[in-house]
């Protein structure tokens, strides 16, 4: 018995890879009826005659359902100053969605290159405060070296999230023209099938691993508990515990460390009212 981690999904072809060796294996079949086997997912596997078949999947930390895929070390959450242009309420919900998702967020900014000195100004401080909470920010654009980006993928596995348009798959194949080929020639393998065939991968990325799909930009916080949404939260974290009220919601509390963090500047407005809302709509959609 042998294990591996799924880095490539292809219909119902799984390739499996390790230190020792790549090969394509199948998934027993009561593993397809209960729990199917998805991109980074590691798992036991043997090989059978002249085939390989899955048996086991190994416990996951964490998985996201758009792209499909398990173990992820971090999501870098790609989002442009021009563009479309910079916004703190996508900014803050996609925090929140990666957050929820026991993900590391990654703040990437792409476009600076065409943003004014206003902008760059009025993005710069938001984006410090967000700094100062914890949250690591790196820079991408066309006349970057993009040091610092390589230095964050190296060794991980990344999936990207952030709307149409930010600069995503760019972004890859300037890290990595390889990114583009081998996307390529997998579109060539799938041929017409490509939008109905089950796929997806992991890609070798200036030292790290990719998923292949430009990431998940679903707002949609429906199937999330919300319940300890603060508890998630980067930029709440130090001041968790410290409220006077044990089950502080951050809301109308008085003696609220999170809200004197707000008005002391060390939590952006913007960040505690994006979450202040999902918390009142979770609220009175009395889901606890």
């Amino acid at each position: 018995m042998k294990q591996g981690t799924i880095i490539k999904i292809i219909s119902n072809q799984y390739t499996i890879e390790n230190e020792e060796e790549k090969v394509v294996a199948a998934p027993r079949g009561k593993m397809r009826r209960s729990k199917a086997p998805m991109v980074g997912d590691h798992v036991e596997y043997e090989k059978v005659q002249d085939s390989y078949r899955i048996l086991k999947i190994l416990p996951r930390k964490n998985q996201l359902l758009r792209p499909t895929v398990a173990n992820i070390d971090q999501a870098l959450v790609v989002t442009s100053c021009k563009d479309p242009d910079f916004s703190e309420r996508l900014l803050n919900r996609l925090l929140f969605v990666v957050e929820l998702s026991n993900v590391e967020p990654i703040i990437c900014i792409t476009k600076w290159d065409l943003a004014s000195e206003q902008e760059r100004k009025t993005i710069e401080a938001y984006l410090a405060i967000l700094k100062n909470c914890g949250y690591t920010i790196v820079y991408s654009y066309p006349e970057s070296d993009d040091q610092a980006l390589k230095a964050v993928l190296k060794d991980k596995v990344s999936v990207l999230c952030g709307q149409s348009g930010a600069g995503k798959s760019s972004l890859l194949n300037r890290l990595d023209p390889r990114f583009q080929l081998q996307t390529q020639e997998i579109s060539k393998a799938l041929g017409r099938g490509k939008h109905t065939t089950r796929y997806s991968a992991l890609h070798e990325v200036a030292g790290g691993l990719v998923a292949d799909t430009p990431g998940f930009s679903s707002l949609d916080f429906s199937n999330f508990d919300l319940k300890h949404l603060d508890a998630h939260l980067k930029a709440f974290s130090p001041y968790i515990g410290s409220c006077r009220f044990a089950d502080c919601n951050h809301i109308n509390e008085p003696d609220c460390r999170v809200k004197s963090a707000v008005e002391e500047g060390k939590i952006p407005s913007a960040y505690y009212e994006d979450y202040k809302a999902l918390k009142e709509e979770s609220l009175n959609r009395k889901v606890f």
